[in-house]
């Protein structure tokens, strides 16, 4: 196939690329600067320039290729507009995707959130659609659920949509921006790691190299309207996440109390994230697509070296 990558020089993306090449795909890939252009090239992708602000462009790029592949979003816009800016501004773009991929019967794949689904007191299928959004969603991970909805409606246009759904730690090499980073520079800074309360809230994680895999699994066989769960370790009590932090950089491993100022004063944004559980199943992405995980957990990954080059302190 013919495919358009967006996002291919990011964390995923630049494993996706690779996946997709080893298949025997074809790979373009949206560069809006000479660095991204020349990443791509690196990569095997061929170069086409242009941004996400272009929609004309995308939609003759998207009209070229036999699939899409969208991983990327307006990070520009998260300083001034937070969570709710990213969003808006990707619902266009999807939307023209749907316009040139309608009545084809194309793949459109996009990046989703594990956490969409909502807090269900369960773990989380992929039968159970994104939260819809509502006021109480301003600012919070839920406002891009928006944006999941949209790609899974164009399904009644003709379009093989379907959201891959992103475990809470993508880990791997090029992971230098997510939650696990965040995690190891608060407990450096601190000089402890930390967990919220008795921390046996549940997180959930996926090798980057795996959610690759996912990715081309669901562009060539995945059926339209469809959620997939890129998860292998699908609840980790976020204490033994903090434990692993600690052990490896030598430092103590403390709770953090449930208390209203306690929390946002440790976690900062992000801790009305950390706080949540997040159980989840991925037994329909396996059973439908034959994902399999062959990469190490996020625990045996933790000891690769990668995340902690400076070794112990």
């Amino acid at each position: 196939m013919r495919v358009l990558v967006t996002g291919g020089t990011g964390h995923s993306g630049s494993y996706i690329i690779p996946e997709l090449i080893a298949a025997g795909h074809e790979v373009t890939g949206l560069a809006r600067s000479d660095a991204s252009a020349a990443a791509l090239s690196a990569l095997g992708a061929t170069v086409r320039r242009g941004d996400l602000q272009d929609l004309d462009g995308l939609k003759e790029a998207a009209a070229d290729s036999d699939g899409v592949i969208h991983v990327a979003h307006r990070q520009d816009l998260l300083p001034t507009g937070g969570i709710n800016a990213v969003a808006a501004a990707e619902i266009p773009v999807m939307l023209a995707y749907g316009e040139a991929l309608a009545g084809t019967g194309k793949p459109l794949v996009a990046a989703g959130s594990i956490g969409s689904s909502g807090q269900l007191g369960r773990p989380a299928t992929e039968e159970d659609p994104a939260l819809l959004v509502g006021d109480e969603h301003k600012g919070t991970l839920h406002a891009r659920n928006v944006v999941e909805t949209t790609v899974i409606g164009l399904a009644e246009q003709g379009v093989r949509s379907s959201v891959v759904r992103i475990a809470n730690i993508s880990h791997g090499t090029s992971d230098r921006a997510g939650f696990l980073p965040m995690l190891i520079a608060l407990a450096k800074q601190n000089g402890f790691a930390s967990y919220p309360g008795d921390g046996t809230n549940l997180w959930n994680a996926v090798h980057t190299r795996d959610l690759a895999s996912l990715f081309r699994l669901a562009l060539e066989k995945g059926e339209a309207g469809s959620y997939w769960h890129a998860v292998e370790d699908e609840g980790i009590p976020f204490r033994e996440i903090a434990e692993a932090i600690g052990s490896r950089l030598d430092l103590p491993v403390v709770s953090i109390p449930m208390d209203e100022l306690m929390l946002p004063g440790h976690y900062g944004f992000i801790a009305n994230i950390v706080t949540k559980s997040y159980p989840v199943s991925n037994n329909i992405t396996r059973r439908t697509l034959g994902w399999e995980p062959t990469q190490p957990s996020l625990l045996a990954d933790l000891d690769n070296g990668h995340y902690f080059p400076e070794g112990r302190s």
